[in-house]
């Protein structure tokens, strides 16, 4: 059975847990290091000067339409709008459901009742995902920061530009701290590893990395603070259990299948085990 013991609070708190991102990522007096982030994000090909916080929930537009709950949604300095996704575990219909959330933040911006005056001039939307423990079907082993756009499928030429989704797919990420070049990969380094640290790195010591560091410390959060991240943390834990369990009993049972096509062939109960790591006596009552 999936193991139930809570997890032990390290010197940092696990920046990918809901709570965690929201207080580091999501209030006005740490949006530097969101701007920053999203900056190492676009890589050159935007440059985000300022961020207003929106709400994160947007209601349907009907009754019966279900409203749209973001993790982090913010209005650039130019307008643009910019949701901000953390995905743990797969998703069914993840890539429409990304489609649906920009989708509403476009259609949000016509003027109720001025369709005709308004002429259509729609605000950059975009989308930046991190996936953390699943990969997007069909993507290349070795790249895990994907940027999708809308584009000339036969000449590969970008067919709108103010629409964007960039998803990073994290458990793609392997680099070790000797193996950091850029920015974005120091970004996506910590963002995975920091806590199961001890200390800041010295390659890490600049001020917007000192301030993130100095706000995940799990000794300063207030009491209130640390309640709501140990149920957040403990609620990632039973998930990864539960899954951890699952995987394992998939995996049992399909060796219990082998055992058995092995054992209505013939073959002897000692090979059988051998090849599928069953016990013998489990073999036998197949």
């Amino acid at each position: 059975m999936p193991d139930t013991n809570p997890p032990v609070p390290g010197k940092y708190i696990d920046p990918l847990v809901d709570f965690a991102f929201k207080k580091i990522f999501g209030n006005e007096p740490n949006k530097d290091l969101l701007i920053a982030f999203l900056n190492e994000v676009f890589r050159g090909r935007k440059l985000i000067v300022d961020l207003t916080y929106n709400k994160n929930e947007h209601p349907g537009e009907i009754k019966d339409e279900g409203s749209a709950i973001f993790d982090l949604l913010c209005t650039g300095d130019r307008g643009e709008r910019f949701l901000i996704e953390v995905q743990r575990a797969k998703q069914g219909y993840f890539k429409e459901r990304a489609l649906f959330y920009t989708s509403r933040l476009i259609s949000d911006q016509a003027p109720k009742g001025k369709r005709n005056a308004w002429g259509y001039n729609i605000a950059e939307v975009y989308l930046i995902a991190l996936l953390e423990d699943f990969t997007l079907e069909d993507s290349p082993a070795d790249a895990y920061v994907h940027d999708i756009s809308l584009c000339n499928t036969a000449t590969g030429k970008i067919f709108y530009d103010k629409l964007g989704y960039t998803y990073i797919e994290l458990s793609k990420f392997v680099k070790e701290d000797k193996d950091l070049e850029t920015d974005l990969d120091k970004w996506l380094y910590v963002l995975k590893n920091m806590s199961r640290m001890d200390k800041i790195p010295t390659y890490l010591r600049k001020p917007i990395f000192e301030k993130l560091f100095s706000i995940a410390e799990y000794t300063n959060l207030t009491k209130e603070e640390r309640t709501m991240y140990d149920s957040s943390m403990k609620y990632k834990w039973d998930n990864q259990n539960v899954l951890d369990y699952a995987v394992k009993e998939g995996k049992l049972e399909e060796a219990r299948k082998i055992a058995r096509e092995m054992k209505n062939d013939g073959l002897p109960l000692a090979q059988i085990a051998k090849f599928t790591k069953l016990s013998i006596e489990e073999i036998e009552k197949l």
